[in-house]
């Protein structure tokens, strides 16, 4: 069973590496080498190749002598069933070209509308921003108007307005005759502050005068008292001189 087993395995492994006989890298160049030459298996002979063939070979048996009629007509055949089934593709393949070039077309119209309703939504957008714009800034106006209108109904009535301005101006009629009085008040005030400082100038003139007045008068007293002090010793020298 495991000689079995692992002759069933080393042929797994065997496939496995035929499966993978070329490198995947190779795909794309093997994919492109069967569309154009039409081959339907790896190493298959190009179709192209299969025509060339059976021409040259009912060729070759149209140079020969007229006893092989046979054979030429059964090369003749097999040519043009050759022919036919190269010239079969290539219908398919016209047919595929045919429509492919239907499908552009109509992908190009396709892309053509696109990018015109590309532009158009884009000028859809411009002018939906402007306009989203114009509504902020509308909405702004709006809101600054109702902010207004708010302050202005916090504010009293007109008449209570018009009443305190009348108190008010009655307050500041009173204020200026009140300032005007006392401006007046200040003025008298400061000629009287004025008199009195003059009459006490005069004052203080008039005492210091009167001070030294005092003291020359005082002086003068005391010059006459030492005088006198000094003549009465003089007179009773003299007295006592006539007396001896």
């Amino acid at each position: 069973m495991l000689g079995k087993r692992g002759k069933a395995t080393g042929r797994g492994e065997t496939m496995a590496t035929a499966n993978y006989a070329f490198a995947p890298y190779e795909d794309d160049a093997i994919i492109k080498h069967r569309l154009l030459t039409r081959v339907t298996t790896t190493r298959g002979e190009p179709p192209l190749k299969k025509l060339q063939k059976k021409f040259i070979s009912f060729a070759m048996e149209v140079e020969k002598d007229g006893e092989m009629n046979k054979d030429c007509e059964k090369h003749y055949k097999a040519f043009l069933q050759e022919l036919a089934t190269f010239e079969l593709p290539l219908h398919k393949s016209k047919a595929v070209v045919d429509a492919n070039l239907r499908e552009k077309g109509s992908l190009d119209e396709r892309q053509v509308q696109i990018n015109a309703q590309i532009l158009q939504a884009q000028r859809d957008i411009e002018d939906l921003k402007k306009q989203l714009e114009e509504s902020k800034i509308e909405r702004q106006h709006k809101e600054e108007c109702e902010a207004i209108r708010r302050l202005i109904a916090m504010q009293p009535a007109r008449s209570a307005t018009q009443k305190s301005i009348t108190t008010l101006h009655r307050e500041i009629a009173s204020l200026e005759a009140e300032n005007i009085a006392s401006i007046r008040t200040l003025e008298l005030r400061k000629k009287q502050f004025a008199l009195l400082l003059h009459v006490v100038d005069e004052l203080q003139n008039t005492i210091e005068d009167e001070q030294r007045n005092l003291a020359d008068e005082l002086r003068m007293e005391r010059k006459n008292e030492d005088n006198i002090s000094v003549s009465e010793p003089m007179a009773v020298e003299q007295t006592d001189k006539l007396t001896i």
